[in-house]
């Protein structure tokens, strides 16, 4: 059994992902100059799930630009 579990859905039909305690589970959705990446690792210190989520530019510039969720970041 899976750790995570993901579902996404465009124009077709859903389609699920998967990932484990070791690899975690990140999606970056984006339209072209805006995007939010959400991800969810296990944190071996905290020994819990984290989510974090930062929001992007996009398919024109996927870098991260600000994060709007870490409940452990150093902001608070």
């Amino acid at each position: 059994m899976s750790r995570f579990y993901g579902i996404m859905q465009g124009s077709q039909r859903p389609v699920t992902r998967t990932g484990s305690k070791e690899s975690g589970f990140t999606a970056h959705i984006r339209g072209w100059n805006t995007g939010v990446k959400v991800s969810i690792q296990y944190d071996s210190t905290l020994d819990k799930d984290v989510i974090r989520v930062h929001l992007t530019g996009g398919s024109n510039d996927p870098s991260s630009k600000e994060t709007i969720y870490d409940p452990y970041s150093e902001r608070g």
